[in-house]
């Protein structure tokens, strides 16, 4: 009976000193993020008004554009949804960024501008809510991107192609067209690279 009582207070003795132990133990670090800083940032979605984060869109190729409904370069719409519907099952997604800065050729509602989109061009590609995209207003995706390829946007339709790691990104200027060549060389090169595993 004494041998029975000296096992149970030993067994006991040994759960508290394991206890003991773990929770001494330092907590494990929370596994940092895959999204690299340059897309680890939140905007509004255009129709909802319902924040989304660009690092939902990890292991894809990004073509970021600043858009405006009014400009002689807004026909650039249709190629756009062009290449979108073209390479989005290899990994392309296009990002629309409507702007009012260059021209005040972005000058109505987020309403407004989500319904021209659509009715004109058939848009279907992300949109987000009207920015700020130049100078020193400029949101923190478009600072980011004007810092990292040395180039701003000085008009409408200027465009980023990021690549899926999000750590690089090239510049084209506007009068670039969602056909031109050498965004479209850009475009495979970038889709045929490795990158994270993208979201399904």
């Amino acid at each position: 009976m004494q041998l029975c009582r000296m096992l149970r207070r030993l067994q006991t003795y040994r759960w508290l000193v394991l206890c003991g132990f773990v929770l001494a133990m330092p907590a494990r670090a929370a596994p940092q993020s895959a999204c690299d800083p340059l897309l680890d940032h939140s905007f509004p979605e255009l129709l909802t008004g319902t924040p989304q984060s660009l690092c939902a869109f990890g292991g894809k190729v990004l073509l970021i554009v600043n858009t405006a409904s009014q400009c002689g370069y807004t026909p650039q719409y249709e190629g756009l949804e062009a290449l979108y519907r073209r390479y989005q099952k290899r990994g392309l997604v296009v990002v629309g960024f409507p702007a009012n800065d260059f021209g005040a050729q972005e000058p109505g509602s987020n309403r407004e501008v989500a319904e021209f989109c659509k009715l004109n061009y058939g848009v279907s590609f992300p949109m987000y809510e009207k920015t700020v995209v130049s100078g020193p207003h400029a949101n923190a995706l478009y600072a980011a991107l004007a810092k990292r390829t040395g180039s701003a946007p000085r008009w409408n339709f200027h465009k980023y192609l990021v690549d899926r790691t999000g750590k690089r990104a090239v510049s084209f200027e506007s009068g670039v067209t969602p056909a031109d060549a050498k965004l479209g060389r850009e475009i495979e090169r970038m889709l045929a690279q490795d990158g994270p595993a993208a979201n399904p």
